[in-house]
């Protein structure tokens, strides 16, 4: 029989232990209550708690900074107890100085109950699979990977593990790294290996979306409330009840527009914009930024307490050039996944080939590297793609090294260019088509057709 995780509650007022006893109680936890700082002290020291809850302003005679001293004390004494802060709006800042001190979570009074049931069990969840993220792991165990996410680079491997460990939680996660490193990919298997996976996945894209059109699109709004509001429409929030909103670039989001975001994160309750009805959603929130949050923070840009609510979990995708391991599997998969969409026979990438794009310097990360292979498997029918075929596919779009290609007063056809690479090839090999068609990447056989097709004789190329 499995026990109930045991909670602590830290807190002089007496109708607030009741209330939180009472509700956690119906819940299925166990209950201890502590009501003045030197008994908090001695049950962490003995009790085995799965949770602390802790008020900010714990006594008349205690500051909001002293109660900072009693989070230190506790983690201290229980490294890995998740400590949840309690306090109201207006020492919000001092709820972010206790994150930094690591507190696991911080919710406002007056808190919303199934909002602080869902932080709680989030928190000992968490706790309880960070904490065992590789002690149970068997060694000599393959692990499935996710649809889209690949890689065996020692950073990868790693995200891949902590989506295994969080994702089954409620917890916020934060994706940061660099355009085209697949931010998306990762809050999409967040999701679909969530208690989620059936519920909506909302996607949003605060980067594109203007300030004045902030509340209607996340909140929704009535009819009537403005000029153009011919019906009532629900918000992105609203439609992804019981599921999860992915908030891209969140790092773009004005400040007036992070102050009402937070709330919502807060408590999960919003009102739709003309309307006083209270909407309450259960939604699990996952952000994604191109941008270093903390020097925003530091800029004034950015608030630190929507920071720190957003970013419980944070993991950061390296860019594809500190990746380049991963090159190889993600080119080959690229290769067979365009072949399959455009129905074309399936094509190798040659040593050569390879090499190049792994010398590639990738600013676009794996978009980039992901548009140069589809490019190379649409322009030619080779059986292989060389270096000379990729370098070729690069004058059709933004080159890999990022820089500008001087491209010729006429763009050459794709039968001008095919004919060009042969032509090159057999002025290096001459009459030996063995070589011809090995550097080419095609059989004899294919090599003789295409010279039968573009007139080409043994010699022309002199």
């Amino acid at each position: 029989m499995i026990k109930p995780s045991r909670i602590l509650v830290c807190d002089d007022d007496p109708a607030i232990r009741s209330s939180l006893k009472f509700l956690f109680n119906k819940s299925g936890y166990e209950v201890d209550l502590a009501t003045v700082p030197e008994e908090i002290t001695t049950k962490v020291r003995v009790g085995n708690f799965n949770l602390i809850l802790l008020d900010m302003n714990f006594s008349m005679t205690i500051s909001g900074e002293e109660g900072l001293e009693i989070l230190q004390r506790i983690r201290f004494l229980r490294p890995g107890i998740p400590v949840i802060l309690i306090t109201a709006w207006g020492s919000v800042e001092l709820a972010v100085k206790g994150m930094k001190l690591g507190a696991a979570d911080f919710v406002t009074k007056p808190w919303n109950n199934l909002q602080l049931l869902k932080t709680i069990e989030t928190s000992i969840s968490l706790s309880g699979n960070l904490n065992n993220l590789h002690s149970s792991d068997d060694p000599g165990t393959q692990k499935p990977g996710f649809p889209g996410i690949i890689g065996k680079n020692t950073d990868m491997l790693e995200i891949q593990e902590t989506i295994r460990r969080v994702a089954p939680t409620h917890a916020p996660v934060l994706i940061s790294g660099e355009s085209g490193t697949g931010k998306e990919l990762i809050a999409e298997a967040l999701h679909q290996y969530s208690n989620r996976s059936k519920g909506p996945f909302v996607k949003v894209n605060l980067g594109g979306l203007p300030s004045g059109l902030f509340e209607s699109e996340m909140f929704g709004h009535k009819k009537g409330a403005f000029t153009d509001a011919k019906a009532d429409r629900a918000g992105r929030f609203e439609m992804a009840h019981n599921g999860t909103i992915f908030l891209d670039e969140i790092g773009e989001l004005d400040l007036t527009s992070q102050v009402k975001l937070l709330r919502v994160l807060q408590d999960q309750t919003f009102e739709r914009l003309g309307d006083s009805h209270t909407i309450s959603v259960d939604v699990r929130v996952i952000s994604a930024t191109n941008r270093n949050l903390y020097d925003r923070v530091d800029k004034g840009l950015f608030r630190e307490d929507l920071l720190y609510r957003i970013n419980l979990i944070h993991l950061e995708i390296p860019p594809l050039r500190q990746r380049k391991d991963d090159i190889p599997l993600l080119a080959g998969y690229f290769a067979e996944q365009a072949a399959s969409v455009y129905k074309l026979p399936e094509k190798q990438i040659s040593p050569d080939g390879m090499e190049w794009l792994i010398g590639q310097s990738w600013q676009g990360n794996v978009r980039e590297l992901k548009n140069m292979v589809e490019r190379a498997v649409l322009l030619f029918s080779y059986d292989r793609i060389t270096a000379d075929g990729f370098i070729q596919a690069s004058r059709t779009g933004k080159p890999a090294n990022g820089g500008d290609y001087q491209l010729p007063g006429q763009v050459k056809t794709l039968e001008e260019t095919e004919k060009e690479m042969m032509l090159r090839a057999m002025a290096d090999y001459g009459d030996n088509l063995t070589k011809v068609a090995k550097k080419l990447g095609i059989s004899r056989a294919t090599l003789y057709r295409k010279m039968e097709k573009y007139g080409i004789h043994p010699g022309d190329e002199k």
